[in-house]
């Protein structure tokens, strides 16, 4: 996916994400994209910097809104009750629903192709809305 920074034939500013400089090329051509302003076809890329990724995602701080600290709630209550398995999250959630391994809560990191194959198999799991944070063992 690529965000592009847009312009119309009326100096409207405006952003859209398209799946490729491809994608972008064919729907423009075809008269696709629109002013989200004045819905004109005459559209432009605008010129814009890149985004460049950081090496380590910063500190967000406090949480302040309401949503914010929903979310840190949501992580105080998974790391405190639940164990962190890491890499280990498809092999130890499907033995569990297997019957192999004891039930418990656990939470870690797997493959988006593992993920799908738990879910397709009816393995009750589900994306957590945080990145686990760097474990020091």
């Amino acid at each position: 996916m690529i965000l592009y920074s847009l312009t119309c034939e009326h100096a409207h500013r405006f952003e859209s994400w398209f799946q490729s400089s491809a994608a972008f090329e064919r729907l423009q051509a075809a008269g696709m994209v629109a002013c989200a302003v004045c819905g004109s076809a005459k559209v432009e890329k605008a010129l814009m910097a890149p985004a460049v990724a950081s090496a380590a995602a910063p500190s967000l701080g406090k949480a302040e809104t309401p949503l914010e600290q929903a979310l840190a709630e949501i992580r105080r209550h998974v790391e405190e009750d639940s164990d962190y398995v890491g890499l280990s999250f498809a092999t130890e959630a499907r033995a569990m629903h297997e019957g192999r391994s004891p039930a418990r809560s656990i939470w870690g990191e797997a493959k988006p192709e593992d993920a799908r194959a738990l879910v397709e198999d009816g393995v009750p799991v589900a994306p957590l809305p945080f990145r686990p944070r760097s474990r020091q063992n």
